[in-house]
């Protein structure tokens, strides 16, 4: 007869607190974690699907003779005859597969519209229900449009990383089985607008851009620099914009050793075809930053010249912004500082590891100190991410005139500017998705594969916020910006191993579209 502490519950089993250590791992919990206490909603500590069970619940994770304290959450709050809930999905090492993650059976994934505005609430529906209209529908002192972020996996990348899809069916890894279920879902949503990553140079000219093309869509592309075989695109339908400019941005500088990389961004300034014909143009900016979670510098350094890039394209001549929509693979998670830095439109860096800017990785590895300024001058970027002017100063004194105490105060100034560890942005941006379930406080992903299941796909986008019974993610805009008018439901880890995670027969990505649309008062 098993003891209390040692029932099974399932496949799943519990252990006292001191043999997880010992049998699990060997460094420090927070190191499981993802990004530890950042996740400001979650109402328990979150730990990664590696080492704990998707089925795990609050209210059953933990066992002690005292009551669990979930905000104040400490390693050290667990007494000695604390249990920990895990689950047959531990690895013991890096190339073990874990079989409860494999040959899952299959079927669709069931993803609802979640309405932001009350007048469209009763509207919510599941997909597929074609007795509800989801368009969107224009009148004279309204633009409603909807925009898709996709992250369709480029081949070459799948190939090169075939470790991540050990849990797949091999014919389900095919381009030739992948693109035709990616061209039904984009069918399937019918978005306006499409910001589209990893997008691969010799499948875009011969397969998706014709598709597209006859579907009604304008395509711009840009692909990554190097020999990088995939980039970024951008498809929007000739019903509902025309296009005023294209500006591609390339994060690679060969005269700045930081920026080393082959990633890239893309933007455009639509004018949408209202009744009227008056209209603000909207700036939609797509892009896919460096993946190494030891890298912030970097990833930091590429947002601030995606920023930049934005900042001149969507500049109107009373001195305000049009409308923007920035979509993309950010490699950073909800929380991080990356991340806060769009949201909140500052970040003071002093002091940051460049290892924890994307909140992707709790390993030692990257501490480095972000340096003071991260770029250098020469990349023609200010702090406050716009691209900076050589100004002429007034000659109201040469330089003969100035005194030595002016020119030390001079020195000084222009040393404590270029010291700022302060970075800003002109933008108010929301994100469309909240990131957590408000019920349970679990984590929505955007990714899922063999090694991990995160958020890092977004869609920003520019308004007024108006906070809603102070929910994250339920921002609506007042005057002077966009609506959100609904999105497209994410899921949780357990949803998704439900149907052997990503890619499967269904969903030919490791990634989620993204979609919500957006209203714009004329």
């Amino acid at each position: 007869m098993l003891t209390h502490h040692q029932r099974s519950l399932g496949r799943d089993w519990t252990t006292p607190w001191e043999n997880l250590q010992s049998c699990c791992w060997n460094r420090h919990i927070s190191s499981c974690m993802r990004w530890p206490g950042h996740y400001s909603r979650a109402p328990y500590p979150y730990f990664s699907s590696r080492h704990f069970s998707l089925n795990w619940r609050p209210p059953c994770l933990f066992e002690s003779r005292t009551q669990f304290q979930y905000w104040n959450w400490r390693p050290d709050n667990l007494s000695q005859t604390s249990l920990c809930h895990l689950s047959s999905y531990i690895m013991n090492t890096e190339g073990d597969e874990p079989s409860s993650k494999r040959r899952k059976h299959q079927g669709t994934i069931e993803r609802h519209w979640e309405y932001i505005c009350n007048h469209n609430k009763e509207k919510t529906k599941i997909l597929g229900d074609k007795n509800v209209d989801s368009k969107c529908e224009d009148s004279e002192n309204k633009f409603d449009f909807s925009v898709m972020s996709y992250n369709i996996l480029s081949q070459n990348l799948l190939e090169d990383n075939s470790h991540l899809y050990r849990h797949c069916r091999r014919p389900v890894l095919h381009w030739s089985f992948r693109f035709p279920n990616i061209l039904k879902e984009i069918k399937h949503f019918d978005a306006d607008v499409l910001c589209l990553q990893e997008v691969q140079e010799d499948h875009y000219g011969t397969e998706i851009r014709p598709s597209l093309e006859s579907l009604g869509y304008h395509c711009e592309y840009k692909i990554r620099t190097g020999r990088k075989p995939d980039g970024c695109a951008i498809c929007f339908k000739h019903s509902k914009f025309s296009l005023l400019s294209v500006n591609p941005v390339e994060f690679y500088r060969p005269d700045v050793p930081l920026l080393d990389r082959d990633n890239v961004g893309l933007v455009l300034l639509l004018q949408p075809k209202t009744a009227s014909g008056a209209s603000p143009a909207i700036c939609v900016a797509n892009t896919h930053l460096l993946y190494n979670p030891r890298r912030g510098d970097i990833k930091l350094t590429q947002l601030a010249m995606l920023l930049a890039e934005i900042a001149n394209v969507a500049h109107q001549k009373d001195g305000s912004f049009c409308p923007i929509v920035m979509c993309g693979d950010f490699n950073s998670v909800p929380g991080s500082p990356l991340y806060s830095f769009i949201k909140e439109g500052k970040l003071n860096y002093e002091g940051l590891a460049i290892g924890k800017v994307s909140g992707q990785e709790q390993s030692s590895r990257g501490q480095r100190i972000l340096s003071i300024p991260i770029w250098p001058p020469n990349l023609g970027i200010s702090q406050n991410c716009v691209y900076e002017v050589q100004q002429v100063p007034k000659v109201e004194k040469t330089d003969s005139d100035l005194t030595q105490t002016e020119l030390d105060k001079t020195e000084v100034l222009v040393t404590a500017e270029k010291l700022s560890s302060n970075l800003q942005h002109h933008f108010s941006l929301s994100s469309v998705y909240s990131h957590y379930f408000p019920d349970t406080g679990i984590p929505e992903v955007t990714t899922c594969h063999s090694r991990s299941a995160i958020t890092v796909d977004y869609i920003f986008y520019s308004a007024e916020k108006e906070d809603i019974a102070g929910q994250p993610g339920t921002e609506v805009a007042v005057a002077g910006g966009l609506k959100l008018l609904a999105r497209l439901s994410l899921l949780t880890e357990q949803d998704l191993w439900t149907v052997n995670g990503l890619p499967n027969e269904n969903n030919s990505s490791d990634h989620l579209p993204l979609l919500a649309k957006f209203r714009l008062e004329l």
